[in-house]
């Protein structure tokens, strides 16, 4: 098994297509062609991560927070801590990649684990992704069809919630005329035809349309298939920003309090007054996520559990939704349990020794003074 492998299958999961724009996801460093080792998770890569992945024999290293975001002018290894840690990456041969919000926006990814810690139930998206899906329709004789559209499942398209291989089909009169320098799979060159086509739909995400179009002029019979694409506004059911749900009972303000607490392993917590006295409804987001404190509040969540929520963010929403800040680090380190859970069940399924190790240590760069 190789790096590449690894990258593939986490980016099934967590595409670079549901990332933001400006993001820096993937292949941070290294290769893709590396027989793989051992494999380490952390939420980002500092010097004392690395030198354990190093004793730990790892060399495919997966972090959260992207380590190259923005552009490098030089790699100075004399003081730069990040040169000397490319450095160390390439003469080590370690494949460095991360997931960052890819994985913040997928099913399972960052805001489920968050709102699984904290006990929800019926968890959902806050707010779904739009506009990133097509309908692919196509046009094929009937005794076509079906190898067809399995070829265009197999390319990632036909897929709604937790349903694939999803199509329609309805039956309908082709007609063309081809000429001197075609060979028509039906009927003859200089003739007007007419033939019984089936119209297959498809609908495909935005990251999956060039691969869905190659299956189509691939596996056509015709010379020149004819397709439609349409771009939608549908909101798409399998990715968006963070999630929402209901605790099992009902808690006070204090009670819910102490719980993201316990859960969450934070000694303190930052938090407003909202407008309910008991907590049930509850959306969350892990890392930054303040720009859905209206989403949540118009959800009818009482609470809304993020990070990295500034002043006047806890004064707009005073006395609509409390919302509680327990810190960019607790909320998004969860998901390395998935992930870890994922790629163990991914390497033995293919018969793979190599083991995942999570960072024994914290790379949390905030600290916290508490005077008693």
């Amino acid at each position: 098994m190789y790096s590449g492998d690894i990258i593939k299958f986490i980016e099934e999961w967590a595409p670079p297509g549901v990332a933001w724009d400006r993001d820096n996801v993937g292949l941070q460093a290294g290769s893709k062609k590396e027989k793989i080792k051992n494999i380490f998770l952390c939420l980002e890569l500092t010097k004392p991560a690395l030198n354990e992945a190093v004793k730990k024999n790892c060399n495919f290293i997966l972090t959260h927070h992207p380590f190259i975001f923005n552009p490098i002018k030089n790699l100075n290894t004399d003081n730069d801590t990040k040169a000397q840690i490319i450095a160390e990456l390439l003469k080590k041969k370690i494949t460095l990649f991360s997931a960052h919000t890819n994985l913040d926006f997928t099913k399972d990814g960052v805001s489920f684990q968050l709102a699984k810690k904290l006990g929800l139930k019926d968890i959902e998206f806050l707010v779904n992704q739009e506009s990133n899906q097509y309908k692919v329709v196509v046009f094929v004789p009937e005794k076509a069809t079906e190898r067809l559209a399995e070829n265009i499942f197999k390319a990632g398209g036909g897929i709604i919630g937790d349903y694939g291989k999803c199509s329609f089909m309805i039956s309908g009169t082709g007609t063309f005329e081809g000429s001197e320098n075609t060979n028509p799979a039906v009927g003859k060159k200089l003739n007007f035809e007419k033939a019984e086509e089936i119209r297959l739909e498809i609908l495909t995400d935005k990251w999956k349309l060039s691969k869905v179009i190659d299956a189509i002029k691939k596996n056509h019979p015709y010379e020149e298939p004819a397709f439609d694409v349409y771009p939608l506004k549908n909101k798409n059911v399998n990715y968006g920003f963070g999630t929402i749900g209901y605790l099992a009972t009902p808690l006070s303000v204090i009670k819910f309090l102490e719980l993201v607490s316990k859960k969450l392993n934070v000694s303190s917590i930052n938090y407003n007054r909202g407008k309910h006295r008991t907590i049930t409804k509850v959306a969350v987001c892990g890392g930054s996520g303040s720009d859905l404190i209206k989403a949540a509040e118009q959800s009818g969540a009482d609470a809304f559990v993020t990070a990295d929520v500034k002043y006047h963010s806890f004064q707009d929403a005073e006395g609509k939704i409390m919302v509680v800040d327990a810190g960019h680090y607790e909320t998004e380190i969860l998901v390395l349990d998935e992930v870890k859970n994922r790629l163990e069940k991914y390497l033995k399924q293919n018969n793979s020794k190599a083991k995942v190790y999570k960072f024994g240590g914290s790379t949390n760069p905030v600290r916290k003074f508490i005077n008693n």
